[in-house]
């Protein structure tokens, strides 16, 4: 019915997440800052990478519907499943520690329009991820 094969374009490159999708169900903190559909602003995190892939991992965790698929140095991915129709969204982190900032992705595997989930998601990661994790 849907597909669940995993991007091939996940990960880090030379510095980048992926460039997010043409779609409106995508957002990311590498996205050209003039995109307000697409671009989000980075998390600023002082600390070294394990803390703050410690502090990104904990508030993926803290979500239904997540689960941890990689996390090595200073990267992580997640999947987030919907409750109800079990789409799949794929997130990531990327911490750019001469920069303090955690990089973030989100994209929506399948459609065009998310009605915003994506950009919701990340924005309550980011205030676990700054509260370094209370809930």
């Amino acid at each position: 019915m849907f597909s669940w094969k995993r991007p091939g374009n996940l990960g880090v490159t030379q510095g980048r997440l992926a460039r997010p999708k043409r779609t409106p169900n995508c957002v990311s903190s590498q996205a050209d800052p003039a995109d307000a559909g697409h671009y989000i602003t980075p998390i600023p995190f002082k600390g070294g990478a394990v803390e703050a892939m410690a502090a990104a991992r904990k508030a993926v965790e803290s979500r239904r519907g997540s689960t941890v698929i990689r996390h090595e140095g200073n990267y992580l991915y997640a999947e987030f499943r919907s409750q109800l129709m079990r789409f799949v969204d794929d997130v990531e982190f990327f911490f750019d520690e001469k920069a303090g900032l955690i990089h973030v992705r989100s994209a929506s595997r399948l459609g065009r329009r998310d009605f915003g989930v994506n950009r919701a998601r990340l924005e309550s990661l980011r205030s676990r991820i700054e509260g370094r994790v209370k809930a």
